[in-house]
């Protein structure tokens, strides 16, 4: 049974593009117990964080974007660094991040307006921003990339990084995906299982998935398989607990393959069931199986 450790008082700078999951993240921190204050002017900014901490036991997560009064990435990182250097309550900046198309279509789709784009097209207000936020992009603690992700899996790895009880045990996600919907950004560690026997070339098998029984005798019968599978297990399972010594709450491993529907989820499957029975928390996500 997994037990919880309190962490100490904390403070998360929220920002990132419009439209990258900012809203969405805020409202998780709120889920998950922090207090939330979004676009208050960055003069009461240091005022509020002091407040908190002088009350105790107040961990807070602040939205700061381009609405934000007096905002600028120069004046945000001088707040950021004034409250580091007071020695408060830790600050993390935390960093919204998403591909310029990606982002055009979430406007397009929901018809609302870019806040640099009133009188322009979407496209130039977005370009716009992410010369304006360059700066909060390289300087942030933690930076997620929602291009490829669903609410949920967004959900899932903010709650990784900024739970306010940390699970004494990693908590590991195995992935499958496919090559040509992109790499996973929120990938740790990374493998390419192309080079294992393809059932999308076998008539009979092309419509099942690396669930089914058929596709894993296939994909297990290639002649690599084995090693391979027993070398991923071994550097895994060396790694795991390193990466509790040092600290980290969140891993994410990922396999992929060119349509993200056999060989990958196939290995993936094998490899969580692994990492399970090695007793650390594992989750389990095929990104680009359309069943999963």
């Amino acid at each position: 049974m997994n037990t919880a450790h309190p962490v100490p008082n904390q403070v998360v700078i929220v920002s990132g593009l419009s439209g990258a999951g900012k809203s969405t993240a805020l409202h998780q921190f709120e889920d998950m117990g922090w207090e939330v204050a979004d676009n208050i002017p960055l003069f009461l900014l240091t005022k509020m964080v002091e407040e908190a901490g002088r009350g105790g036991g107040v961990n807070l997560a602040i939205g700061v974007d381009l609405r934000t009064r007096g905002f600028s990435t120069e004046q945000v990182l001088e707040v950021i660094g004034e409250l580091r250097a007071a020695g408060n309550s830790p600050v993390r900046l935390l960093f919204l991040d998403c591909d310029e198309a990606v982002l055009q279509r979430r406007f397009t789709e929901t018809r609302r307006k870019h806040p640099l784009a009133s009188d322009r097209p979407v496209g130039d207000g977005i370009r716009q921003e992410i010369q304006r936020l360059a700066g909060l992009k390289s300087a942030a603690d933690v930076r997620i990339d929602s291009t490829n992700l669903s609410l949920p899996e967004l959900k899932r790895i903010l709650t990784g990084f900024f739970s306010l009880q940390r699970m004494a045990r990693l908590n590991v996600t195995v992935m499958s995906f496919s090559f040509v919907n992109g790499i996973p950004r929120e990938s740790d560690l990374m493998f390419d299982v192309r080079f294992l026997q393809n059932p999308h070339y076998i008539a009979n098998l092309r419509p099942l998935t690396g669930r089914d029984r058929e596709v894993v005798a296939y994909v297990s019968a290639d002649p690599a398989y084995d090693e391979f599978m027993a070398q991923v297990e071994r550097l895994i399972l060396f790694l795991l607990p390193r990466y509790v010594e040092e600290g980290k709450s969140y891993l994410t491993i990922a396999f992929g393959c060119t349509g993200g529907r056999h060989r990958s989820v196939c290995v993936a499957e094998k490899i969580h069931d692994q990492v399970a029975k090695s007793g650390y928390f594992a989750n389990l996500a095929h990104r680009d199986l359309p069943e999963a």
